[in-house]
Protein backbone atom coordinates (compact mmCIF):
# COMPACT_ATOMS: atom_id res chain seq x y z
CA UNK A 1 0.00 0.00 0.00
CA UNK A 2 2.78 2.25 1.07
CA UNK A 3 5.50 1.30 -1.75
CA UNK A 4 5.36 4.70 -3.52
CA UNK A 5 5.36 6.88 0.18
CA UNK A 6 8.90 7.46 -0.40
CA UNK A 7 7.82 9.27 -3.60
CA UNK A 8 5.27 11.36 -1.93
CA UNK A 9 7.51 12.27 1.05
CA UNK A 10 9.56 13.39 -2.29
CA UNK A 11 7.56 15.69 -2.76
CA UNK A 12 7.32 18.22 0.61
CA UNK A 13 11.11 18.33 -0.27
CA UNK A 14 10.60 19.89 -3.23
CA UNK A 15 8.01 22.48 -4.48
CA UNK A 16 4.81 20.93 -3.50
CA UNK A 17 4.71 21.99 -0.21
CA UNK A 18 5.49 25.61 -1.63
CA UNK A 19 1.99 25.19 -3.60
CA UNK A 20 0.13 23.57 -1.02
CA UNK A 21 0.70 26.48 1.31
CA UNK A 22 -0.21 29.01 -1.56
CA UNK A 23 -2.62 27.96 -3.77
CA UNK A 24 -4.92 27.82 -1.36
CA UNK A 25 -3.99 31.21 0.10
CA UNK A 26 -5.03 32.77 -3.33
CA UNK A 27 -8.57 31.16 -3.00
CA UNK A 28 -9.13 32.38 0.10
CA UNK A 29 -8.17 36.08 -1.07
CA UNK A 30 -9.42 35.64 -4.43
CA UNK A 31 -13.15 37.03 -3.19
CA UNK A 32 -11.56 40.36 -2.64
CA UNK A 33 -13.14 42.23 0.24
CA UNK A 34 -14.42 45.02 -2.38
CA UNK A 35 -17.63 43.56 -3.95
CA UNK A 36 -19.08 46.50 -5.80
CA UNK A 37 -18.74 50.27 -6.58
CA UNK A 38 -20.62 52.81 -7.40
CA UNK A 39 -19.61 56.56 -8.41
CA UNK A 40 -21.44 59.45 -7.75
CA UNK A 41 -21.14 63.30 -8.39
CA UNK A 42 -20.64 65.47 -5.66
CA UNK A 43 -19.89 69.20 -4.38
CA UNK A 44 -18.14 70.46 -1.65
CA UNK A 45 -19.71 72.85 0.81
CA UNK A 46 -18.71 76.83 -0.07
CA UNK A 47 -15.57 77.86 1.48
CA UNK A 48 -15.01 81.48 1.05
CA UNK A 49 -13.84 84.33 3.54
CA UNK A 50 -15.01 87.61 4.64
CA UNK A 51 -12.80 90.53 6.68
CA UNK A 52 -10.67 87.62 7.82
CA UNK A 53 -13.27 85.04 9.50
CA UNK A 54 -13.48 81.83 7.54
CA UNK A 55 -16.50 80.39 6.48
CA UNK A 56 -17.24 77.25 5.37
CA UNK A 57 -15.42 73.97 4.61
CA UNK A 58 -12.05 73.58 5.32
CA UNK A 59 -10.80 70.02 3.83
CA UNK A 60 -11.63 68.30 1.46
CA UNK A 61 -10.27 64.62 0.99
CA UNK A 62 -12.15 61.34 2.40
CA UNK A 63 -11.22 57.84 2.44
CA UNK A 64 -13.37 56.32 5.41
CA UNK A 65 -15.57 53.48 6.48
CA UNK A 66 -19.34 55.08 5.45
CA UNK A 67 -21.76 54.98 8.62
CA UNK A 68 -25.36 56.33 9.01
CA UNK A 69 -26.49 58.82 11.71
CA UNK A 70 -27.19 56.43 14.33
CA UNK A 71 -23.97 54.31 13.62
CA UNK A 72 -21.15 56.35 13.51
CA UNK A 73 -18.44 56.53 16.59
CA UNK A 74 -15.27 57.98 15.62
CA UNK A 75 -13.27 60.03 13.30
CA UNK A 76 -12.35 57.07 11.00
CA UNK A 77 -16.35 57.06 9.82
CA UNK A 78 -17.80 59.50 7.74
CA UNK A 79 -21.47 60.06 7.55
CA UNK A 80 -23.96 59.50 4.90
CA UNK A 81 -27.03 60.58 5.49
CA UNK A 82 -30.33 62.81 4.36
CA UNK A 83 -30.56 66.79 4.88
CA UNK A 84 -34.23 66.18 5.87
CA UNK A 85 -32.95 63.79 8.46
CA UNK A 86 -30.33 65.65 10.14
CA UNK A 87 -30.62 68.22 12.89
CA UNK A 88 -28.20 70.97 13.61
CA UNK A 89 -27.16 69.23 17.18
CA UNK A 90 -26.40 66.09 15.08
CA UNK A 91 -24.68 68.17 12.79
CA UNK A 92 -22.67 69.87 15.56
CA UNK A 93 -21.75 66.35 17.05
CA UNK A 94 -20.51 65.57 13.30
CA UNK A 95 -18.12 68.68 12.78
CA UNK A 96 -16.78 67.87 16.34
CA UNK A 97 -15.92 64.19 16.18
CA UNK A 98 -16.26 62.62 12.55
CA UNK A 99 -14.06 62.06 9.77
CA UNK A 100 -16.37 63.63 7.57
CA UNK A 101 -20.05 64.03 6.10
CA UNK A 102 -22.36 63.31 2.85
CA UNK A 103 -25.41 64.59 2.20
CA UNK A 104 -28.17 63.95 0.13
CA UNK A 105 -30.28 66.53 -0.79
CA UNK A 106 -34.36 66.41 -0.84
CA UNK A 107 -35.75 64.71 -4.86
CA UNK A 108 -38.98 67.26 -4.43
CA UNK A 109 -39.16 69.71 -1.34
CA UNK A 110 -42.61 70.44 -1.65
CA UNK A 111 -43.23 66.81 -1.05
CA UNK A 112 -41.70 67.26 2.58
CA UNK A 113 -43.89 68.11 5.55
CA UNK A 114 -43.50 71.70 6.97
CA UNK A 115 -41.50 70.58 10.00
CA UNK A 116 -38.90 68.97 7.65
CA UNK A 117 -38.46 72.51 6.01
CA UNK A 118 -38.03 74.53 8.51
CA UNK A 119 -35.63 71.51 9.90
CA UNK A 120 -34.00 71.93 6.77
CA UNK A 121 -34.04 75.55 6.54
CA UNK A 122 -32.72 76.33 9.75
CA UNK A 123 -29.91 73.49 9.55
CA UNK A 124 -28.70 75.23 6.01
CA UNK A 125 -28.46 78.56 8.21
CA UNK A 126 -26.76 76.59 11.04
CA UNK A 127 -23.95 75.34 8.57
CA UNK A 128 -23.36 78.27 6.64
CA UNK A 129 -22.85 80.07 9.87
CA UNK A 130 -19.01 78.85 11.07
CA UNK A 131 -16.16 77.36 10.04
CA UNK A 132 -16.15 73.53 9.03
CA UNK A 133 -12.68 71.48 10.21
CA UNK A 134 -14.38 68.17 8.26
CA UNK A 135 -15.17 67.45 4.66
CA UNK A 136 -18.51 68.60 4.14
CA UNK A 137 -20.03 66.79 0.41
CA UNK A 138 -23.56 67.46 -1.05
CA UNK A 139 -25.18 65.06 -3.75
CA UNK A 140 -28.10 65.87 -5.59
CA UNK A 141 -31.07 63.61 -4.76
CA UNK A 142 -29.86 59.77 -6.42
CA UNK A 143 -31.86 56.91 -6.18
CA UNK A 144 -28.42 54.69 -5.51
CA UNK A 145 -26.98 56.88 -2.74
CA UNK A 146 -30.92 56.86 -1.07
CA UNK A 147 -30.52 52.58 -1.61
CA UNK A 148 -27.00 52.86 0.45
CA UNK A 149 -28.31 55.41 3.12
CA UNK A 150 -31.37 53.20 3.33
CA UNK A 151 -29.10 49.71 3.61
CA UNK A 152 -26.63 51.32 6.20
CA UNK A 153 -29.68 52.47 8.24
CA UNK A 154 -31.68 49.33 7.98
CA UNK A 155 -29.20 47.03 9.33
CA UNK A 156 -28.85 49.20 12.34
CA UNK A 157 -32.44 48.66 12.73
CA UNK A 158 -32.42 44.89 11.96
CA UNK A 159 -29.63 44.45 14.87
CA UNK A 160 -31.73 46.16 17.35
CA UNK A 161 -35.58 44.61 16.69
CA UNK A 162 -33.56 41.56 16.80
CA UNK A 163 -32.17 42.22 20.36
CA UNK A 164 -35.53 43.89 21.53
CA UNK A 165 -36.99 40.32 20.35
CA UNK A 166 -34.82 37.96 21.79
CA UNK A 167 -31.33 38.02 22.77
CA UNK A 168 -28.88 36.17 20.41
CA UNK A 169 -26.32 34.05 21.41
CA UNK A 170 -22.75 35.24 21.44
CA UNK A 171 -21.93 32.84 18.70
CA UNK A 172 -24.59 34.38 16.63
CA UNK A 173 -23.82 37.94 17.14
CA UNK A 174 -19.84 37.15 16.19
CA UNK A 175 -21.64 35.01 12.90
CA UNK A 176 -23.66 38.30 12.26
CA UNK A 177 -20.98 40.62 12.28
CA UNK A 178 -18.30 38.65 10.41
CA UNK A 179 -20.69 38.18 7.57
CA UNK A 180 -22.12 41.49 7.46
CA UNK A 181 -21.44 44.16 4.96
CA UNK A 182 -19.95 47.72 4.46
CA UNK A 183 -19.57 50.66 2.61
CA UNK A 184 -15.93 52.45 2.33
CA UNK A 185 -16.11 56.00 0.77
CA UNK A 186 -13.29 57.66 -1.27
CA UNK A 187 -14.03 61.13 -2.03
CA UNK A 188 -11.44 62.24 -5.23
CA UNK A 189 -11.33 65.14 -8.18
CA UNK A 190 -12.20 68.36 -5.09
CA UNK A 191 -9.08 70.39 -3.16
CA UNK A 192 -9.69 73.51 -1.06
CA UNK A 193 -7.18 75.58 -2.90
CA UNK A 194 -7.03 80.16 -2.65
CA UNK A 195 -8.94 81.18 -6.23
CA UNK A 196 -5.78 83.20 -6.67
CA UNK A 197 -8.20 85.29 -9.31
CA UNK A 198 -10.83 85.85 -6.42
CA UNK A 199 -13.04 88.80 -7.99
CA UNK A 200 -16.98 90.51 -7.83
CA UNK A 201 -18.20 92.30 -10.98
CA UNK A 202 -20.11 95.37 -10.52
CA UNK A 203 -22.38 96.46 -13.32
CA UNK A 204 -23.82 99.91 -13.71
CA UNK A 205 -26.49 102.00 -16.15
CA UNK A 206 -27.93 104.82 -16.55
CA UNK A 207 -31.59 105.64 -17.89
CA UNK A 208 -32.08 109.31 -18.38
CA UNK A 209 -32.88 111.81 -21.40
CA UNK A 210 -29.73 112.76 -23.62
CA UNK A 211 -27.87 115.94 -24.36
CA UNK A 212 -25.82 114.42 -26.96
CA UNK A 213 -23.20 111.92 -28.07
CA UNK A 214 -19.62 112.13 -27.39
CA UNK A 215 -16.84 111.50 -29.67
CA UNK A 216 -15.92 108.20 -28.08
CA UNK A 217 -19.52 106.62 -28.77
CA UNK A 218 -20.80 107.53 -25.14
CA UNK A 219 -23.51 109.29 -24.69
CA UNK A 220 -23.81 112.79 -21.95
CA UNK A 221 -26.48 112.23 -19.56
CA UNK A 222 -28.55 115.26 -18.63
CA UNK A 223 -27.20 115.50 -15.03
CA UNK A 224 -29.85 118.58 -13.99
CA UNK A 225 -32.22 115.79 -13.30
CA UNK A 226 -32.08 114.65 -9.88
CA UNK A 227 -31.27 110.94 -9.15
CA UNK A 228 -32.63 107.71 -8.01
CA UNK A 229 -30.49 104.65 -7.63
CA UNK A 230 -31.83 100.73 -7.71
CA UNK A 231 -29.63 98.15 -7.01
CA UNK A 232 -29.94 94.78 -6.41
CA UNK A 233 -26.75 91.62 -5.96
CA UNK A 234 -26.82 88.67 -8.11
CA UNK A 235 -26.06 85.30 -5.70
CA UNK A 236 -23.35 83.32 -7.04
CA UNK A 237 -23.09 80.42 -4.44
CA UNK A 238 -24.57 79.60 -1.38
CA UNK A 239 -24.64 76.36 0.84
CA UNK A 240 -23.03 74.77 -2.14
CA UNK A 241 -21.41 76.39 -5.23
CA UNK A 242 -23.72 76.06 -7.90
CA UNK A 243 -25.61 78.43 -10.09
CA UNK A 244 -28.74 79.61 -8.34
CA UNK A 245 -32.36 81.12 -9.55
CA UNK A 246 -31.98 84.78 -8.95
CA UNK A 247 -35.37 86.28 -8.27
CA UNK A 248 -33.91 89.79 -7.38
CA UNK A 249 -32.13 89.85 -10.32
CA UNK A 250 -35.30 88.45 -12.58
CA UNK A 251 -37.45 91.53 -10.62
CA UNK A 252 -33.87 93.72 -11.34
CA UNK A 253 -33.59 93.33 -14.97
CA UNK A 254 -37.67 93.22 -15.83
CA UNK A 255 -37.78 97.06 -14.40
CA UNK A 256 -34.37 97.99 -16.42
CA UNK A 257 -36.33 96.18 -19.86
CA UNK A 258 -39.34 97.85 -18.73
CA UNK A 259 -37.92 101.57 -18.23
CA UNK A 260 -35.93 101.62 -21.27
CA UNK A 261 -39.27 100.70 -23.19
CA UNK A 262 -41.56 103.11 -21.99
CA UNK A 263 -38.67 105.65 -21.55
CA UNK A 264 -38.37 105.61 -25.31
CA UNK A 265 -41.84 105.92 -26.11
CA UNK A 266 -42.61 108.21 -23.40
CA UNK A 267 -44.56 111.43 -24.45
CA UNK A 268 -43.96 112.97 -21.23
CA UNK A 269 -40.47 114.01 -20.12
CA UNK A 270 -38.86 111.71 -17.19
CA UNK A 271 -38.32 113.76 -14.29
CA UNK A 272 -35.61 111.99 -12.63
CA UNK A 273 -32.43 109.82 -13.73
CA UNK A 274 -32.02 106.12 -13.18
CA UNK A 275 -28.82 104.46 -12.44
CA UNK A 276 -29.13 100.40 -12.30
CA UNK A 277 -26.62 99.17 -10.38
CA UNK A 278 -26.04 95.48 -9.78
CA UNK A 279 -23.36 93.59 -7.37
CA UNK A 280 -22.44 90.40 -7.54
CA UNK A 281 -21.74 89.92 -4.34
CA UNK A 282 -24.82 89.61 -1.59
CA UNK A 283 -24.95 89.07 2.51
CA UNK A 284 -22.44 86.29 2.05
CA UNK A 285 -20.21 88.24 1.56
CA UNK A 286 -21.17 91.44 3.22
CA UNK A 287 -21.90 93.14 0.56
CA UNK A 288 -18.27 93.79 -0.51
CA UNK A 289 -19.28 94.37 -3.89
CA UNK A 290 -21.45 97.84 -3.18
CA UNK A 291 -19.00 98.62 -0.62
CA UNK A 292 -16.23 98.92 -3.39
CA UNK A 293 -18.24 100.81 -5.71
CA UNK A 294 -19.12 103.36 -3.17
CA UNK A 295 -15.29 103.91 -1.86
CA UNK A 296 -14.49 104.35 -5.73
CA UNK A 297 -17.43 106.53 -6.85
CA UNK A 298 -18.96 108.75 -3.58
CA UNK A 299 -16.16 111.27 -3.70
CA UNK A 300 -15.60 111.74 -7.40
CA UNK A 301 -19.05 112.44 -7.99
CA UNK A 302 -21.38 114.43 -5.93
CA UNK A 303 -24.58 113.72 -7.77
CA UNK A 304 -24.48 110.17 -6.05
CA UNK A 305 -24.02 111.36 -3.05
CA UNK A 306 -27.02 113.27 -3.51
CA UNK A 307 -29.21 110.66 -4.94
CA UNK A 308 -32.87 111.64 -3.93
CA UNK A 309 -33.00 108.00 -2.27
CA UNK A 310 -31.36 104.24 -3.47
CA UNK A 311 -33.81 101.33 -3.69
CA UNK A 312 -31.83 97.81 -3.05
CA UNK A 313 -33.73 95.37 -3.99
CA UNK A 314 -32.96 92.08 -1.47
CA UNK A 315 -35.33 88.58 -1.42
CA UNK A 316 -38.42 90.23 -3.62
CA UNK A 317 -39.13 87.19 -5.10
CA UNK A 318 -40.29 85.00 -2.46
CA UNK A 319 -43.19 84.22 -2.05
CA UNK A 320 -44.53 85.05 1.50
CA UNK A 321 -47.85 83.84 3.55
CA UNK A 322 -48.50 87.57 4.48
CA UNK A 323 -48.89 88.61 0.79
CA UNK A 324 -46.91 92.33 2.65
CA UNK A 325 -44.15 93.55 1.04
CA UNK A 326 -41.21 94.95 3.76
CA UNK A 327 -39.71 98.47 3.08
CA UNK A 328 -36.36 98.20 5.82
CA UNK A 329 -34.88 101.65 6.34
CA UNK A 330 -32.66 102.89 8.97
CA UNK A 331 -33.68 105.57 9.67
CA UNK A 332 -37.54 106.48 9.75
CA UNK A 333 -38.08 108.37 6.39
CA UNK A 334 -39.09 112.36 7.49
CA UNK A 335 -42.50 113.40 6.12
CA UNK A 336 -41.85 115.45 3.19
CA UNK A 337 -38.66 113.46 2.20
CA UNK A 338 -38.18 111.62 -1.20
CA UNK A 339 -38.15 108.60 0.36
CA UNK A 340 -41.19 109.14 2.97
CA UNK A 341 -43.24 109.94 -1.21
CA UNK A 342 -42.06 107.26 -2.78
CA UNK A 343 -43.40 104.88 0.19
CA UNK A 344 -46.80 106.54 -0.15
CA UNK A 345 -46.43 105.87 -3.85
CA UNK A 346 -45.30 102.36 -3.30
CA UNK A 347 -48.12 101.77 -0.65
CA UNK A 348 -51.06 103.35 -2.78
CA UNK A 349 -50.08 101.38 -5.99
CA UNK A 350 -49.47 98.13 -4.15
CA UNK A 351 -53.27 97.93 -3.31
CA UNK A 352 -54.42 97.51 -6.55
CA UNK A 353 -52.29 93.96 -6.68
CA UNK A 354 -54.02 91.45 -4.73
CA UNK A 355 -54.31 94.34 -2.34
CA UNK A 356 -50.72 93.36 -1.46
CA UNK A 357 -49.70 95.67 1.79
CA UNK A 358 -46.34 97.73 2.49
CA UNK A 359 -45.14 97.87 5.83
CA UNK A 360 -42.31 100.08 6.76
CA UNK A 361 -39.68 98.28 9.39
CA UNK A 362 -37.01 100.47 11.35
CA UNK A 363 -33.56 98.81 12.43
CA UNK A 364 -30.81 100.51 13.51
CA UNK A 365 -27.02 100.10 11.87
CA UNK A 366 -25.41 97.86 14.55
CA UNK A 367 -21.17 98.56 13.74
CA UNK A 368 -19.97 95.86 16.09
CA UNK A 369 -21.74 93.37 13.64
CA UNK A 370 -19.45 91.76 11.52
CA UNK A 371 -22.05 91.06 8.82
CA UNK A 372 -24.27 93.67 7.87
CA UNK A 373 -28.09 92.87 8.15
CA UNK A 374 -29.10 94.47 4.50
CA UNK A 375 -27.52 96.06 1.23
CA UNK A 376 -28.99 99.55 2.17
CA UNK A 377 -26.87 99.83 4.99
CA UNK A 378 -24.15 100.58 3.20
CA UNK A 379 -25.33 103.26 1.45
CA UNK A 380 -26.69 104.81 5.04
CA UNK A 381 -23.04 104.51 6.25
CA UNK A 382 -22.51 106.94 3.74
CA UNK A 383 -25.47 109.19 4.77
CA UNK A 384 -27.17 108.28 1.48
CA UNK A 385 -31.27 107.93 1.73
CA UNK A 386 -31.82 104.26 1.47
CA UNK A 387 -34.06 101.62 1.71
CA UNK A 388 -34.25 97.70 0.79
CA UNK A 389 -37.82 96.34 -0.28
CA UNK A 390 -38.24 92.39 0.68
CA UNK A 391 -40.89 89.96 1.35
CA UNK A 392 -38.74 88.98 4.51
CA UNK A 393 -39.44 90.62 7.53
CA UNK A 394 -36.61 89.80 9.34
CA UNK A 395 -32.82 89.93 7.57
CA UNK A 396 -32.49 86.32 9.40
CA UNK A 397 -35.21 84.68 7.26
CA UNK A 398 -33.44 81.63 5.95
CA UNK A 399 -35.42 82.02 2.54
CA UNK A 400 -33.12 85.10 1.53
CA UNK A 401 -29.88 83.08 0.84
CA UNK A 402 -31.13 79.07 0.48
CA UNK A 403 -30.61 77.05 -2.36
CA UNK A 404 -33.78 75.51 -1.86
CA UNK A 405 -36.49 75.94 -4.01
CA UNK A 406 -40.15 74.96 -2.80
CA UNK A 407 -42.12 76.06 -5.96
CA UNK A 408 -40.66 77.92 -8.52
CA UNK A 409 -43.53 78.86 -11.01
CA UNK A 410 -45.18 80.49 -8.00
CA UNK A 411 -41.74 82.22 -7.00
CA UNK A 412 -41.89 83.62 -10.61
CA UNK A 413 -45.51 84.76 -10.61
CA UNK A 414 -44.74 86.44 -7.21
CA UNK A 415 -41.72 88.10 -8.69
CA UNK A 416 -43.81 89.27 -11.90
CA UNK A 417 -46.40 90.96 -9.26
CA UNK A 418 -43.79 92.73 -7.21
CA UNK A 419 -42.21 93.45 -10.84
CA UNK A 420 -45.44 95.24 -11.74
CA UNK A 421 -45.85 96.93 -8.11
CA UNK A 422 -42.18 98.10 -8.25
CA UNK A 423 -42.25 99.27 -11.74
CA UNK A 424 -45.65 101.32 -12.05
CA UNK A 425 -44.77 102.64 -8.31
CA UNK A 426 -41.49 103.98 -10.02
CA UNK A 427 -42.87 105.35 -12.88
CA UNK A 428 -45.91 107.35 -11.20
CA UNK A 429 -42.79 108.74 -9.17
CA UNK A 430 -40.69 109.76 -12.13
CA UNK A 431 -42.96 110.66 -14.67
CA UNK A 432 -45.54 111.83 -12.21
CA UNK A 433 -48.32 110.14 -13.83
CA UNK A 434 -51.03 108.35 -11.50
CA UNK A 435 -53.87 108.44 -14.29
CA UNK A 436 -53.95 104.03 -14.79
CA UNK A 437 -50.98 101.93 -15.72
CA UNK A 438 -48.29 102.90 -17.34
CA UNK A 439 -46.33 99.62 -18.18
CA UNK A 440 -48.74 98.46 -20.51
CA UNK A 441 -48.77 96.70 -24.42
CA UNK A 442 -44.96 96.15 -25.35
CA UNK A 443 -43.64 97.76 -21.98
CA UNK A 444 -46.18 95.27 -19.88
CA UNK A 445 -44.61 93.21 -17.46
CA UNK A 446 -45.29 89.98 -18.49
CA UNK A 447 -44.78 86.49 -17.98
CA UNK A 448 -42.83 86.51 -21.01
CA UNK A 449 -40.44 89.30 -19.61
CA UNK A 450 -39.81 87.80 -16.62
CA UNK A 451 -39.02 84.79 -17.36
CA UNK A 452 -35.87 84.74 -19.88
CA UNK A 453 -34.19 86.68 -16.45
CA UNK A 454 -34.46 83.69 -14.18
CA UNK A 455 -31.20 81.85 -14.87
CA UNK A 456 -28.95 85.23 -15.64
CA UNK A 457 -25.40 84.06 -15.40
CA UNK A 458 -22.49 85.91 -13.83
CA UNK A 459 -20.54 88.23 -16.32
CA UNK A 460 -17.58 85.77 -14.98
CA UNK A 461 -19.53 82.94 -16.88
CA UNK A 462 -20.91 84.59 -20.09
CA UNK A 463 -21.76 88.37 -21.75
CA UNK A 464 -25.59 87.92 -21.08
CA UNK A 465 -25.65 90.83 -18.24
CA UNK A 466 -23.27 93.06 -20.48
CA UNK A 467 -25.15 92.29 -22.96
CA UNK A 468 -28.34 93.44 -21.21
CA UNK A 469 -27.30 96.61 -19.78
CA UNK A 470 -26.04 97.82 -23.15
CA UNK A 471 -29.27 97.21 -25.03
CA UNK A 472 -31.12 98.77 -22.47
CA UNK A 473 -28.78 101.80 -20.67
CA UNK A 474 -26.38 103.91 -21.47
CA UNK A 475 -22.79 104.80 -20.18
CA UNK A 476 -22.87 100.69 -19.04
CA UNK A 477 -19.36 100.31 -17.01
CA UNK A 478 -18.43 97.08 -15.34
CA UNK A 479 -15.50 97.03 -12.36
CA UNK A 480 -14.20 94.41 -10.32
CA UNK A 481 -13.30 94.04 -6.75
CA UNK A 482 -10.36 92.03 -5.94
CA UNK A 483 -8.87 91.51 -2.47
CA UNK A 484 -5.92 93.06 -0.97
CA UNK A 485 -2.76 91.12 -1.18
CA UNK A 486 -2.10 91.82 2.44
CA UNK A 487 -5.61 92.43 3.99
CA UNK A 488 -8.18 90.98 1.95
CA UNK A 489 -12.05 92.13 2.56
CA UNK A 490 -13.21 88.73 1.12
CA UNK A 491 -11.39 85.30 -0.09
CA UNK A 492 -13.06 82.52 -2.81
CA UNK A 493 -11.69 78.95 -2.81
CA UNK A 494 -11.68 76.63 -5.56
CA UNK A 495 -12.19 72.81 -5.62
CA UNK A 496 -16.01 72.81 -5.77
CA UNK A 497 -17.30 69.19 -7.70
CA UNK A 498 -15.62 65.72 -6.78
CA UNK A 499 -16.22 62.54 -7.52
CA UNK A 500 -17.54 59.76 -5.01
CA UNK A 501 -16.84 56.29 -5.00
CA UNK A 502 -18.70 53.62 -2.97
CA UNK A 503 -17.24 50.35 -2.41
CA UNK A 504 -18.98 47.53 -0.68
CA UNK A 505 -16.46 45.65 1.66
CA UNK A 506 -16.61 43.68 5.06
CA UNK A 507 -16.26 44.83 7.87
CA UNK A 508 -12.60 45.24 10.10
CA UNK A 509 -13.99 42.14 12.03
CA UNK A 510 -13.92 39.99 8.52
CA UNK A 511 -9.80 41.00 8.10
CA UNK A 512 -9.90 39.98 11.43
CA UNK A 513 -11.75 36.48 11.40
CA UNK A 514 -9.53 36.04 8.27
CA UNK A 515 -6.18 36.41 9.49
CA UNK A 516 -7.25 34.13 12.25
CA UNK A 517 -8.41 31.34 9.51
CA UNK A 518 -5.36 31.57 7.48
CA UNK A 519 -3.14 31.19 10.59
CA UNK A 520 -4.88 27.83 11.60
CA UNK A 521 -4.51 26.31 8.23
CA UNK A 522 -0.66 27.68 7.73
CA UNK A 523 -0.44 26.17 11.29
CA UNK A 524 -2.33 22.61 10.44
CA UNK A 525 0.27 22.49 7.28
CA UNK A 526 2.98 23.18 8.90
CA UNK A 527 2.58 20.63 11.90
CA UNK A 528 1.46 18.01 8.80
CA UNK A 529 4.54 18.81 7.06
CA UNK A 530 6.89 18.50 10.37
CA UNK A 531 5.04 15.16 11.62
CA UNK A 532 4.95 13.61 8.28
CA UNK A 533 7.77 11.32 9.15
CA UNK A 534 6.03 9.99 12.41
CA UNK A 535 2.91 9.26 10.85
CA UNK A 536 4.34 7.97 8.19
CA UNK A 537 6.27 5.10 10.40
CA UNK A 538 3.27 4.80 12.29
CA UNK A 539 1.11 3.72 9.22
CA UNK A 540 4.05 1.55 7.63
CA UNK A 541 3.99 -0.27 11.27
CA UNK A 542 0.32 -1.04 11.41
CA UNK A 543 0.79 -1.93 7.40
CA UNK A 544 3.01 -4.19 8.69
CA UNK A 545 0.83 -5.70 11.88
CA UNK A 546 -2.14 -6.64 8.97
CA UNK A 547 -0.10 -8.40 6.71
CA UNK A 548 1.57 -10.74 9.47
CA UNK A 549 -2.12 -11.03 11.11
CA UNK A 550 -3.27 -12.29 7.43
Amino acid sequence: MFEDADNFADLFRGGFSVLLVTIPLLVILSSSPVLASNEFTIERMAQYDVHGVPYGCRASSINLEAKSLQTWTTSRHCVITRFQDLTVDQFREIRAKAGGVIILLPENLSLLSNEEKQQIYTLEQAIMAQEISIPVYFSKFDPELSNIIDEISTSKEKQETSKNNKRESAISEIINSISANGYQVVVSGASHVVNKQSKIPIIQGELAPTKNIKADGNVEINTKLPLIIITAHLETFGLVNHQLPNLDVTVFMSLVSAFSKIHSSATTSPKYRIMFLLSESGALLNFQGMKKWLDSNLDENMQIQNAEFVLCIDGIGQQSDTNTLYMHVSKPPKEGTHMNNFYKQLRTTAQSYENVTVEGIHKKINLADVQLAWEHERFSMKRMAGFTLSSSKSHKDPLRSTIFVENQEQNLQTAQRNAKILAESLGAYVFGNNNGELFSGASAISNELVKPWLHIRSTQINNDLKNAFEKYLKNVKVTYDKPDAREPDFMLYDGHQGTLNVYSVKPAVFDLFLTFVIVAYLGSVYLVIVSFPTLYGAMCKLSNTKVKAN
